[in-house]
């Protein structure tokens, strides 16, 4: 079993960046999992946001971040990351870290398909 935990959340004026961290324990990376990152807005349901790869070679992003999103892995920290700039008021969320329980990088984006969910890092841009 994997625990994640989340951080790095905060509030940032719009434009700002922030850096968001997920530390994994227990059975951590025993099983070469792809590592997503999801998002929930009050009365939203939880979307994708992105996901890379056990390797990192491989990374995907939905379209409204694409371009100023960046997720990265450093495997040998257990540690998975996501680099948020040019922040906008839509991206307020709380944001969660999961594993790929597919096991392959965009056979699901589907929250439902990942799992070890952490508690979630709020992020909060003002107009």
């Amino acid at each position: 079993q994997v625990q994640l935990v989340e951080s790095g959340g905060g509030l940032v004026q719009a434009g700002g960046s922030l850096r968001l961290s997920c530390a994994a324990s227990g059975r951590t990376f025993t099983t070469r999992y792809p590592m997503g990152w999801f998002r929930q807005a009050p009365g939203k349901e939880r979307e994708f946001v992105a996901e890379i790869s056990w390797s990192g070679g491989t990374t995907l992003y939905t379209d409204s971040v694409k371009g100023r999103f960046t997720i990265s892995r450093d495997n040998a920290k257990n540690t998975v990351y996501l680099q948020m700039n040019s922040l906008k008021p839509e991206d307020t969320a709380v944001y969660y870290c999961a594993v790929d329980r597919r096991l392959i990088v965009g056979v699901s984006t589907t929250a439902s398909d990942f799992g070890s969910w952490g508690q979630g890092t709020q992020v909060t841009v003002s107009s």
